[in-house]
């Protein structure tokens, strides 16, 4: 039962993320993009820290300076900086395919900066889905999406954070570290405000579709982390990739996206390499235990 609960928690947080990247999208239709992301933060910040003020899960903590904590901060900015930006100029479809990469990038990441052994099979999923992406993003060819780099870059970032997450300290609360890398991107917000310029005679749409985003990205992960927490990872895992059908869907239904070959394909070619990824995690797990 607790399995089913933990798959049904999953599956709903990657609708609710795949609704923050809709909101966001509609905000930016009236908001320039650092407003969107100073905004979205500040929220999610005080959202946070009510929760935590509700629970008494102390925010403030001397842990905040540990250089792992630090570095982990530094990745939800570059995260944010991507996705923000990336999802205001980029068509959702090719956003939901191309963010499909970070489990790929984790493991990727895992291998060369945590000394994990990766197989020659897990190498080639790896492999193969940097291709699935070069497909959708298909530089310098007709079709090309100059700021869906920028999405490959927030991918990077998002892989960076959860391979960081790993080595912050034990006694650091979830929720705390979540404030924390919230509160991060408020002044990287503010700053690319800076540089873009805001436009406060128009946004009060934007506004609203902030403050959705805000609620449901905030919703997602708190769903993901308890899913995370009744039930293994190998098993709930797999299920991040419905956000690829959620976006996608969500595009084509509400902003009228129609996406071409090649970003199926690509999008395709991440999801069974993500998905071996982690069937051979679960085998090699099972086959240690």
């Amino acid at each position: 039962m607790l399995v089913l609960r933990a798959i049904l928690f999953m599956t709903a947080s990657m609708a609710c993320l795949a609704l923050s990247d809709l909101f966001i999208k509609l905000a930016a239709h009236s908001l320039p993009p650092g407003q969107v992301m100073f905004f979205l933060s500040l929220g999610g910040t005080l959202l946070f820290m009510l929760v935590a003020a509700v629970r008494r899960i102390p925010v403030f903590s001397p842990a905040f300076w540990h250089p792992t904590v630090m570095w982990r901060n530094g990745a939800e900015i570059l995260a944010a900086l991507g996705m923000v930006t990336g999802i205001a100029w980029t068509p959702l479809p090719m956003v939901a395919a191309i963010m499909q990469t970070t489990p790929l990038l984790v493991t990727l990441g895992a291998a060369l900066f945590l000394g994990e052994t990766v197989g020659w099979r897990r190498w080639a999923a790896i492999f193969a889905g940097l291709v699935g992406m070069l497909l959708v993003i298909r530089p310098g060819m007709a079709g090309f999406e100059p700021a869906a780099l920028l999405v490959a870059m927030g991918a990077c970032g998002l892989a960076a954070r959860d391979l960081l997450t790993r080595r912050v300290p034990d006694a650091v609360n979830s929720l705390t570290l979540s404030t924390w890398g919230f509160a991060a991107t408020v002044p990287a917000g503010l700053v690319l405000m800076l540089i873009m310029g805001p436009d406060w005679s128009t946004g009060g749409a934007g506004f609203g579709h902030v403050a959705v985003a805000v609620l449901v990205t905030t919703t997602g992960y708190y769903l993901v982390t308890t899913a995370m927490r009744l039930a293994p990872a190998a098993i709930v895992s797999p299920f991040r990739y419905s956000r690829l059908v959620f976006t996608m869907g969500l595009g084509v239904i509400v902003l009228g996206d129609r996406p071409d070959t090649l970003t199926l394909v690509g999008a395709a070619i991440i999801l069974a390499s993500g998905l071996y990824t982690f069937y051979r995690e679960h085998r090699l797990a099972m086959a240690a235990a």
